[in-house]
């Protein structure tokens, strides 16, 4: 059991304060602090050198790639995963730079490991301008690739951990293209945070070649093993678009947010943005269709306190519901059924 946690002194505190003050911090000073007396506290405790230095080298890299990121806020941004060894003769290649190029068009950024192979594909269709790499160091295989440049739109990282972070945390989309055990690991990792309601969904793409089974392999294994055998739900599998278009896969990831702009959770009540309100009847076949997921009605509102506080997309319609904790997975259905509503397609999206 670990001990409860001892104060600080109070003559640290105070130097902590000071050396806010002095930094001329005025924003999430709270935060901060927290940070600098985390800090402080792996200092005095016993903690192995080991430790100290994975923390140092995480915080570092972890603010270099939010320095990377931070100018382009406001972008839509896909990640494109894949391996490095695929070669550019190799119809995967192909289709991961259609895929990118594609969505660049459409003023989305693309974000890639800064490797070989799909990486350099991706970066190849979006262009420097619309790519971000986020590149690992290894002994051997990966290297930056030629069109995102060390000084410009990339970043370096030590730790795998730190650099799956930066690749999903800033992605509104996901395409996958086959690779070996890294590209598996990306993939899952995005499923099991979707199916878990710890990340807030996102359009997941598995894109193969023209006529390529390797994501189909996936999907038997999955019907054949994971579903029988009880370890994930029937419609688990259901948010993950398999394809072998470079065209479907694009329009999956900018399609998604067509109408659905954003969630966020107030207390236990859910509240879905979005781009134009459901008719009356609209929001009757919604509830017939997805009332089983709440535990209640679904329902127009005006923004709630919290949101008002936070001055948080104050400007969009929104619905609200008390999902149900073991439907999280659904969500991708019902944020669908939103994009799918006929008020809806004149909407213009990215």
């Amino acid at each position: 059991m670990i001990p409860p946690e001892e104060p600080l002194p109070d003559a640290v505190e105070r130097l902590i304060d000071d050396l806010v003050a002095e930094a001329g911090i005025a924003a999430n000073r709270t935060l901060v602090r927290r940070v600098l007396r985390n800090a402080v506290r792996l200092g005095i405790e016993p903690t192995d050198r080991l430790d100290l230095k994975i923390t140092a080298a995480a915080v570092e890299e972890m603010r270099e790639a939010f320095a990377l990121f931070r100018p382009f806020a406001g972008i839509p941004k896909v990640t494109v995963f894949g391996s490095a060894r695929t070669r550019a003769h190799d119809g995967r290649y192909r289709q991961a730079r259609e895929a990118a190029a594609l969505l660049a068009a459409r003023g989305w950024m693309v974000v890639m490991g800064a490797g070989p192979g799909i990486m350099q594909a991706a970066a190849e269709g979006a262009g420097p301008r619309m790519s971000l790499g986020v590149s690992i160091r290894l002994p051997f295989e990966e290297r930056p690739n030629a069109l995102v440049a060390p000084d410009a739109q990339q970043v370096e990282m030590k730790y795998f951990f730190t650099r799956k972070l930066m690749l999903v945390k800033e992605s509104r989309g996901f395409i996958c293209l086959p690779g070996g055990f890294g590209t598996l690991d990306e993939m899952f990792e995005l499923l099991t945070l979707q199916q878990t309601g710890k990340a807030v969904p996102t359009p997941i793409v598995l894109l193969d070649e023209p006529g390529g089974g390797f994501w189909a392999g996936l999907r038997r294994f999955v019907q054949e093993q994971l579903v029988p055998n009880g370890l994930i739900a029937p419609d688990d599998f259901d948010r993950v678009l398999i394809t072998d278009s470079a065209a479907a896969a694009a329009a999956e990831v900018s399609g998604f947010w067509r109408n659905y702009d954003s969630l966020r959770w107030v207390g236990d009540r859910l509240v879905l943005r979005m781009r134009t309100p459901p008719t009356d009847a609209e929001l009757a076949a919604l509830q017939t269709e997805f009332g089983a997921l709440a535990k209640g009605r679904i329902r127009r509102t005006e923004p709630l306190e919290a949101e008002r506080a936070d001055d948080d997309r104050l400007g969009l319609p929104r619905l609200v519901l008390r999902l149900r904790p073991k439907r999280v997975g659904d969500l991708h259905r019902l944020i669908r059924a939103i994009n799918a509503l006929p008020s809806a397609q004149h909407v213009e999206r990215e």
